[in-house]
């Protein structure tokens, strides 16, 4: 599962990163609360790479109004190749989506939610994996899309049960289709140890909150 992140690289940054052309209507940032059906940076390729922005929110091509059923915010890696909102996309379009870390939540006794923010334990960007789709008549065209998730390892577990596919740079090219074939396994776990986690404020529950101090520690 992933339904929060944030995202704080400036724009130039992740186009040098990525080697990719940035597109003019990108979202600001810093945003330390990015949330569903927000524009967000993504990265996809057809012959250059190019650094565009796309709805959370990935909309199947038979939904007639953009909710007319669930919110596809994220794809599990078990049955993405077979769902047929996202078969034909896991094969043709997959993305990279960029960000700093991401929140999860647990509950207390009282089943209070309690957020957690995790980032790589190294301290580099994340970069999930994803897949888009267009959608929408020519005039009102939307380009969505979705996280592809997997079962969380060991240490994410303490957490949640499921984990964003998490690629590294070597990995990009492959999941973008510029490598050849094999994305499929990419689709994996997190190794152990690679990411970092602290508790943060119950400030981020609300998705209307912004600022820096959503990322800061507190005490368990």
């Amino acid at each position: 599962m992933c339904g929060r992140f944030a995202v704080t690289l400036p724009t130039d940054a992740m186009a040098q990163l990525f080697d990719a052309q940035p597109a003019n209507d990108l979202p600001s940032v810093p945003n330390y609360n990015v949330c569903p059906t927000n524009q967000i940076h993504t990265v996809l390729s057809d012959g250059a790479r190019r650094l565009t922005a796309m709805r959370w929110g990935f909309i199947p091509h038979w939904y007639k109004k953009p909710n007319d059923g669930p919110l596809l915010i994220n794809a599990r890696a078990e049955t993405i190749a077979e769902k047929p909102a996202f078969r034909a996309a896991c094969r043709e379009r997959r993305c990279l989506i960029p960000c700093t870390g991401f929140y999860e939540w647990t509950k207390d006794e009282d089943g209070n939610r309690l957020p957690w923010y995790i980032t790589r334990a190294d301290g580099d960007p994340l970069v999930f994996a994803g897949v888009w789709q267009d959608w929408g008549p020519e005039a009102e065209r939307m380009r969505t899309c979705a996280i592809v998730t997997i079962g969380a390892n060991d240490q994410m577990s303490q957490i949640h049960h499921r984990m964003p596919v998490t690629l590294e740079q070597t990995d990009w090219a492959k999941w973008l289709g510029e490598d050849g074939h094999g994305a499929a396994k990419l689709m994996q776990p997190a190794p152990e140890g690679a990411l970092a986690f602290h508790r943060v404020s119950t400030q981020v529950n609300s998705n209307r909150a912004s600022g820096a101090q959503l990322i800061e520690p507190v005490a368990p």
